[in-house]
């Protein structure tokens, strides 16, 4: 066998080999007698079948497949020689010429084939104990709970018939309606018994500002627009009309805040509502604290292992981020200009993104295998439960979908890989907290989540 290194430029490699036909022939004999034992022609014992007698009848398959399992022992003997760690996979190209094709299978002349790769560089990693990295820390105040409850009454506040007097802002209306576009119906564009709360935005821009004033049982024309960016895309953008009748108008009443309350939402007393709501903003404020500190970590890897990422890699997370910003914006109606920004920096700083993805991706995989970090089978059937749970009902439907999908089971796997490995840096790193207000924890959430 010949490999010659035909291209090295960065992390691109090209190879190209050739195996000699009479090793093939060799290999192809091989698996032919150990064929003779297992397969059965009429007028032959078993195991009495000559091989000459087998070549003839599976000699073209057996071939193939020695073909094909020579060339994966072949790359992977070359990578492994040179310690490569490939970013994709390899790109084979043979003879295609029919006649080349037909000499191969007969045995008749070499397997010369060229085998392009891209490889994954060499990460020295960083000394982690020579990190620091701030923690955000938000203690939960009284104020905050009481705010929690006042929102959760609020939510929950009862509504009173009005005996006299039209719709006003924050009434609830029951509404019957029917809408057309250009003076015909549209599929969904009936409603009966519809109960709308003038001011929650429930309904498309305008349709509740034009319920007030409306009395019971009083019939109106309401004329809106459905957004650009509305779902049913038949419908967006376009002029409506909805014949609308209030049937019934409600006043918001008052939530007291008391033990009753408490009962309503099935706890004891409202000691144990308040003790549920301080709970539920310290889980949500650790939550915060969580992402702002791997935030801080991530930034503290990359400025720490600059590198080429291979370009394949880039590439592909470059396109599945675009593909996505497109689709919304087209969503959307939005334009780059109403961004403040043009298509061409748009893509630059999004490859800048992908970029540091890639890298960041290939660092915290490093730090993993080097130092045995794993995701037990337990750890993802836990993480399967718990989406199980977000859909009541349909439990059975969300395991059997993760069971029998590989790849989303590893979609839901990657994420706690990656959490381990940060918890495993975090470890070793130089953590200190800083008390901070709520509205610095949660201060640009949003853009944190696009960059990391």
């Amino acid at each position: 066998m010949q490999v010659t290194e035909t291209l090295n430029e960065g992390l691109k490699h090209e190879f190209k080999i050739s195996v000699p036909a009479s090793d093939l022939d060799a290999k192809a004999d091989a698996k032919l007698v150990d064929l003779k034992d297992k397969v059965r022609l009429n007028g032959f014992r078993p195991g009495k079948v000559p091989v000459a007698h087998l070549k003839k009848i599976y000699g073209r398959s057996v071939m193939a497949e020695t073909i094909d399992q020579t060339i994966s022992d072949t790359n992977r003997q070359i990578f492994e020689d040179r310690g490569f760690r490939l970013a994709g996979e390899p790109k084979i190209t043979m003879p295609t010429e029919k006649d080349q094709v037909e000499e191969l299978l007969s045995g008749k002349t070499d397997l010369t084939y060229t085998v392009a790769i891209e490889v994954v560089p060499p990460i020295q990693l960083a000394d982690f104990k020579s990190f620091s990295v701030e923690k955000p820390v938000v203690d939960v105040s009284d104020a905050d709970v009481d705010d929690a409850i006042k929102r959760i009454a609020e939510g929950s506040r009862p509504y009173n018939a009005k005996t006299e007097g039209a719709a006003e802002k924050a009434d609830r209306v029951t509404i019957s309606f029917k809408g057309t576009i250009n003076g015909e119906a549209f599929e969904g564009g009936t409603g009966e018994g519809i109960q709308v709360v003038i001011g929650a935005g429930q309904f498309i821009p305008g349709f509740e500002e034009q319920l007030i004033g409306i009395g019971t049982n009083e019939t109106r024309t309401l004329k809106v627009s459905f957004p650009k960016n509305y779902l049913n895309e038949k419908l967006a953008g376009q002029p409506a009309e909805f014949e609308t009748t209030a049937t019934l108008i409600e006043a918001p009443g008052e939530t007291t805040i008391d033990d009753e309350f408490a009962k309503t939402l099935g706890l004891e007393s409202l000691d144990k509502l308040k003790e549920a709501a301080r709970e539920r903003l310290t889980a949500e404020f650790a939550g915060a604290t969580r992402q702002k500190v791997k935030r801080a970590l991530l930034d503290r890897l990359d400025e720490s292992h600059k590198f080429e990422a291979p370009p394949s890699l880039v590439a592909e997370e470059f396109n599945l981020m675009w593909n996505s910003i497109k689709a919304e914006m087209d969503s959307s109606g939005k334009t780059f200009a109403d961004e403040n920004t043009t298509e061409e920096a748009a893509k630059e700083e999004y490859h800048k993104i992908a970029d540091r993805r890639v890298r960041l991706g290939l660092v915290l995989s490093e730090i993993g295998e080097k130092n045995k970090i794993t995701v037990t089978d337990d750890e993802v059937s836990r993480a399967v439960i718990e989406r199980a749970r977000q859909v009541p009902g349909r439990e059975k439907e969300v395991w059997d979908y993760y069971r029998s999908n590989a790849q989303a089971l590893a979609q839901l796997r990657a994420p706690i890989y990656e959490d381990k490995v940060v918890d495993f840096v975090l470890e070793l790193a130089n953590v200190t907290e800083k008390k901070v207000t709520k509205d610095e924890l949660f201060k640009d959430e949003d853009a944190e989540k696009t960059a990391a």
